[in-house]
């Protein structure tokens, strides 16, 4: 069975995406901070009868890091890395006059920093897997500049950078960036927790995740909404 490393995975999108795996017969490991959140998002995955591994730890950890695709290569070797697990820099949101250089920090340590060490340390597996494949989740804010979203969205732009050179440089490999466009989870609330809006349910963006993994089209960035629009 193929094996994927999902990140940020207790909740929201990471939470979607394990149980649409799951479902599809994939074995997992999964990441969160929250070991007990994680540990029940794991435990709803028993029905699906797959191998499912919950270590919870902070990705900005190194041996976290390494715990994660060693136990992915127990499972027979990672084919897809997910980079979900995120940082806001600063909950509720604020303007860059007022963001900590250390909030930011934070930010580029988590999504940019922490992505790409789990990345170097999956390669070799990655390389190794019949179709290894590599998303990193990123945000309308990456490329739009939206009041109070200075830090977050440049730390999505910088990873949207790593993600593209990726796919050049591993030929290989697909290296999907991916817009989710608006979600409701619990890292919006963080960032906004005025905004009574409804939002869309983040299973309702797994079916665009999914058409990647199926359709293997060429490494670049991706919006979910697009990708659901076409199918």
């Amino acid at each position: 069975m193929p094996v994927a490393i999902i990140t940020g995975a207790s909740r929201g999108l990471g939470r979607a995406l394990a149980e649409a795996l799951a479902a599809r017969g994939w074995d997992l490991v999964l990441d969160a901070r929250n070991s007990e959140v994680l540990k029940e998002a794991a435990g709803a995955l028993a029905p699906y009868g797959t191998r499912v591994t919950a270590l919870p730890g902070d990705v900005t950890d190194s041996w976290h890091r390494t715990a994660l695709v060693t136990e992915a290569a127990r499972l027979g070797g990672v084919d897809l890395l997910v980079s979900n697990a995120s940082a806001l820099g600063a909950e509720p949101l604020v303007r860059l006059a007022e963001l900590s250089l250390d909030g930011l920090r934070r930010a580029l340590e988590v999504n940019v920093v922490a992505a790409l060490g789990l990345v170097k340390e999956a390669l070799p597996q990655l390389r190794a897997a019949p179709a290894g494949a590599v998303v990193t989740v990123s945000s309308d804010a990456a490329a739009e500049a939206y009041g109070t979203w200075g830090g977050y969205g440049a730390s999505k732009a910088a990873l949207d950078q790593l993600a593209a050179v990726l796919g050049v440089e591993e030929p290989g490999l697909r290296v999907w960036a991916v817009d989710p466009g608006d979600m409701a989870t619990d890292l919006y609330a963080a960032a906004v927790p005025d905004d009574d809006d409804s939002r869309p349910d983040p299973r309702s963006v797994v079916p665009a995740l999914l058409r990647l993994l199926d359709e293997r089209p060429a490494s670049g960035r991706y919006g979910a909404p697009a990708l659901l629009e076409t199918r």
